[in-house]
């Protein structure tokens, strides 16, 4: 475990929210900046697409050890002037099982990423990914790896396989990953592998980052803690009032009147059985504010992990004028965090910040067309002849039944992949028309503003650290 901890995680959140110029804003006041690796493979294209103006991320593709595929990505993806506004973004393949192209892609945006993350500075810098996303996590992990990654982060299911496969990434090894296949049956093998030599890395010595499970409960930090294929060096234990995908209520689903699942009790992870587990911890849900830092660490947790007051501050992803609306509706009062049980194709309940013609909107949210052209958020699923099929309850509803799907899957579910690309300004455009913006808060959006000084309309993220580590009555906008 690399040493001294950091006290404060800066969450790796949405699909270029965290991206690296946040997480190195934050590295650099000595605690741990997080990239979201999530989708990074179509962040780069577009960021390419968009003509690249400052020169940045070519720069970081020439730093790649394998020059040959930076100049094919770089050939295929990039227009030096950008594309026109009103013109379609090209699309990059989606993350199929086996495609040698995705792994390519994938391996060298999550280098990028950490690599951009990690320019001229000595701090550290973790990578956030999700279980639930498989097909891209063996390539993400290698290219993220590659660029020397500090720390890997996860959650969105049980990612015990994990540790296993950085030890063999570190160790110049492949790696395999088993996919979570519907309807797979005795005998069936879906095995995502990765080997280096195959990308003419034999050889390369890398360096294994840490691993920090994402949990939200003490029997699931108790599987890491004990049944992972490799070590685990510390968790997460994240809350309900977190952005993004909760994990759903245990026992049988409720709706309050709202129609927002309902959180009980037995919700709120042992924290007295954690800490016997002996690993650092963090705790994460409504830990953005001053004060909180103190009373994870009186409760025996190393620091906290915070997502929502650096989604909104200077360095995020987020476009201008989403994080202009989101400050402005936490200083009148009027922000609101919806807990959407049937949002997420994942099936987990989502958090949906409510805002101005955005899919929060039934109207904005109706009149989309339903298209699935990304797929990160699909589903594997076995076809009859054995092989692996793909399918997406926010596809069309048609295309979703021809696969075998279920037509009560399909009722509320939206597009999260094309709906959180719009937040961060790189929206697909169709028939002249971006797509429509998604956004994902945790419940302290309601907060945001208190981090602004007096004549001020934003806040940067070092702004964010400071405030944190005061304790509350000392911090006036938290009054």
């Amino acid at each position: 475990m690399l040493h001294p901890l950091p006290s404060i995680i800066q969450g790796g959140m949405g699909v270029g929210v965290s991206d690296w110029t946040l997480a190195r804003a934050v590295s650099r006041t000595g605690q741990l900046g997080v990239v979201s690796g999530t989708a990074l493979a179509t962040v780069l294209v577009r960021r390419l697409q968009l003509g690249d103006s400052n020169g940045i991320v070519r720069e970081a593709l020439a730093a790649f050890p394998r020059p040959d595929i930076a100049a094919e990505i770089l050939k295929r993806y990039f227009i030096p002037e950008g594309k026109s506004p009103d013109s379609a973004f090209r699309a990059n393949p989606l993350p199929n099982l086996g495609h040698r192209i995705v792994a390519q892609l994938t391996m060298v945006a999550n280098f990028i990423e950490v690599h951009l993350a990690k320019r001229k500075h000595n701090g550290l810098i973790g990578i956030n990914l999700l279980e639930k996303i498989q097909t891209p996590t063996l390539a993400s992990l290698y290219g993220a790896m590659l660029a020397g990654v500090d720390f890997v982060l996860m959650g969105a299911g049980i990612p015990r396989a994990i540790p296993g496969v950085l030890d063999a990434f570190a160790a110049n090894q492949p790696a395999s990953l088993r996919l979570d296949v519907q309807g797979a049956q005795r005998g069936d093998s879906f095995v995502d592998h990765f080997d280096p030599a195959a990308f003419d890395f034999a050889g390369v010595t890398l360096k294994r980052p840490a691993f920090l499970g994402i949990v939200a409960s003490n029997a699931l930090a108790k599987t890491l803690a004990k049944k992972a294929s490799g070590s685990v060096e510390g968790l997460v234990v994240e809350g309900f009032a977190a952005g993004g995908h909760n994990a759903p209520p245990r026992g049988p689903l409720q709706l309050s009147e709202s129609g927002e699942p309902v959180f009980g009790d037995r919700d709120h992870p042992d924290l007295e059985q954690i800490r016997d587990l002996g690993l650092p911890f963090w705790l994460a849900g409504a830990y953005g504010r001053p004060g909180r830092l103190a009373e994870a660490q009186a409760l025996g947790a190393t620091g906290i992990q915070v997502g929502t007051a650096f989604a909104f501050c200077e360095e995020s992803g987020i476009t201008d004028d989403i994080k202009a609306q989101a400050i402005q509706r936490s200083r009148d009062g009027l922000a609101k965090v919806f807990t959407d049980p049937v949002a997420s194709p994942t099936g987990f309940p989502f958090k949906v910040l409510e805002a101005e013609g955005t899919l929060s909107e039934t109207a904005v949210y109706e009149d989309r067309k339903r298209i699935c052209d990304l797929g990160y958020l699909r589903t594997s699923y076995r076809r009859d002849d054995g092989t692996i099929g793909y399918r997406c309850p926010g596809e069309p509803v048609e295309d979703y039944l021809r696969k075998g799907g279920k037509i009560e899957d399909t009722v509320g579910r939206k597009c999260v992949c094309n709906g959180l690309l719009g937040a961060v300004g790189i929206a697909q455009t169709r028939n002249g028309n971006p797509e429509p913006t998604l956004l994902t808060a945790g419940e302290d959006a309601t907060l945001i503003a208190g981090f602004l000084r007096p004549g001020r309309d934003t806040y940067s993220a070092a702004e964010v650290i400071k405030a944190l580590l005061q304790p509350a009555a000392s911090h006036i906008g938290f009054e």
